[in-house]
């Protein structure tokens, strides 16, 4: 299994970030390969100019096409998704979500931003073709602590039981499709 992780935060260090990595970990910790992007692993032209032959976005299509699923992880600001996200989202190729198993990683200040996932961040995905989405994570900043001198990073108990549900939700749908897949194709065991 292979999955590609996005993040959508502007800053190098935040709290959907947090959400990321912990996600990633804890999907290598049970066998499934990874590779994760930023806004800061691509130059800002390329990004603003929408540079298709941008070496760095020619991988991220490249890497999503051999994908499984999609990890997408934002802020929401003023209701929506980052800036930074779109922009990357913009980059990926028509239809280049088809056939993934998506799931949705959000963070914000407060509560009221809860539906950003659903009416904001859904839409895009599924004009991307997705095959699947699944029900996302929603944290509010108070839930997540980082880490200091010392303490490590600390989640909400709830937020962490919810997000490893989740998780785990993912493999399940991750393997499914693959049994799937190779029940209706049976030569594709061999190029496996």
């Amino acid at each position: 299994m292979f999955i590609v992780a996005i993040g959508g935060s502007p800053n190098q260090k935040s709290r959907s970030s947090e959400l990321l990595n912990y996600s990633i970990d804890y999907l290598e910790h049970h066998g499934i390969e990874s590779y994760t992007v930023t806004a800061h692993d691509f130059v800002a032209e390329d990004l603003l100019y929408a540079n298709f032959n941008s070496p760095s976005i020619k991988l991220l299509n490249e890497k999503i096409a051999k994908a499984d699923g999609i990890i997408i992880a934002t802020p929401i600001y003023k209701a929506a998704y980052s800036g930074v996200l779109k922009t990357i989202l913009d980059l990926i190729a028509e239809r280049g979500l088809l056939n993934k198993i998506i799931l949705p990683i959000a963070t914000a200040g407060t509560h009221n931003h809860f539906l950003a996932l659903d009416y904001a961040l859904r839409p895009i995905i599924t004009a991307l073709k997705a095959k699947e989405i699944l029900h996302g994570i929603f944290a509010t900043d108070n839930q997540i602590q980082y880490a200091t001198s010392t303490q490590p990073l600390l989640f909400d108990p709830s937020l962490k039981a919810r997000l490893i549900e989740s998780l785990n939700e993912f493999i399940a749908t991750l393997h499914h499709q693959k049994t799937n897949t190779l029940a209706i194709h049976p030569l594709l065991a061999e190029a496996i």
